[in-house]
């Protein structure tokens, strides 16, 4: 199935690894132009550099650090330069502790809460000069934010915050004919889950409707779906790719 995105410019930001890697090279072999952004990954960033000059259009991958004014600003100077315009953003960036309530410092709050939701105010902000009637803005959320999950409240309150802003930016940027949506994964089969034990990676697999883990890919195609014309009359919604959790 083609998603007709052939000559659109993305910007995918955390597109080094895991579900940002599937989706920034989704975007790219569907014919977008696709900027991604790394935080500290040089190797899995040059992987992903070398499988994007492959892919015919005009590629570029750079470090920044989402949760940075200055870095976010460099990332959207690239954006102006190689692309010129934006038609798809994707805030994927994100950061995850696993941390009792009790012991939780200021410290690791806010660098959870900057990266994954003052990142997507930072992005989106600085992306929307860039785009026009027809842009679709694309949050990766998670399915943590409707259920909660212990040893996690201040990742939960960020991707809870994710769904708010959201909400709030589809109405104010619906008359420019700006879309934006949230994706909200279940347990994905990324680094994260490939370093569980059996046990608890079987455990996961139950959970689930469908008896089995999501793939990045699968995250991927619901971007793509949101990226292209399909989903014109989408928006302030939250999509859930989680096998039926």
């Amino acid at each position: 199935m083609s998603f007709r995105l052939d000559g659109k410019n993305a910007l995918v930001t955390g597109g080094s690894r895991g579900i940002g890697r599937a989706v920034a090279l989704g975007l790219a072999q569907e014919g977008c132009n696709v900027v991604a952004c790394y935080r500290a990954d040089k190797e899995a960033a040059g992987r992903l550099e070398s499988d994007l000059a492959a892919t015919p259009g005009r590629h570029s991958v750079v470090q920044a650090d989402v949760s940075r004014p200055e870095d976010v600003n460099a990332l959207i100077d690239e954006c102006r330069g190689t692309l010129g315009s934006l038609d798809v953003v994707v805030h994927n960036a994100g950061a995850i502790s696993h941390v009792p309530f009790a012991d939780l410092e200021l410290d690791e709050w806010h660098r959870i809460l900057d990266t994954n939701l003052t990142g997507m105010y930072l992005v989106v902000r600085g992306a929307l000069p860039l785009m026009s009637e027809g842009g679709s803005v694309i949050a990766i959320g998670s399915k943590a934010a409707m259920v909660g999950v212990p040893l996690r409240t201040h990742y939960t309150a960020s991707k809870a915050g994710e769904l708010g802003l959201a909400r709030s930016l589809s109405k104010e940027l619906g008359p420019r004919g700006i879309r934006i949506n949230v994706i909200a994964p279940g347990i994905i089969n990324t680094d994260a889950v490939t370093n569980l034990s059996p046990e608890h990676a079987q455990r996961y697999r139950t959970m689930t409707a469908l008896g089995r883990l999501g793939e990045p890919e699968e995250v991927a195609d619901a971007v793509l779906f949101l990226s292209s014309d399909r989903s014109r009359y989408m928006t302030g919604e939250t999509i859930h790719v989680d096998g039926g959790i």
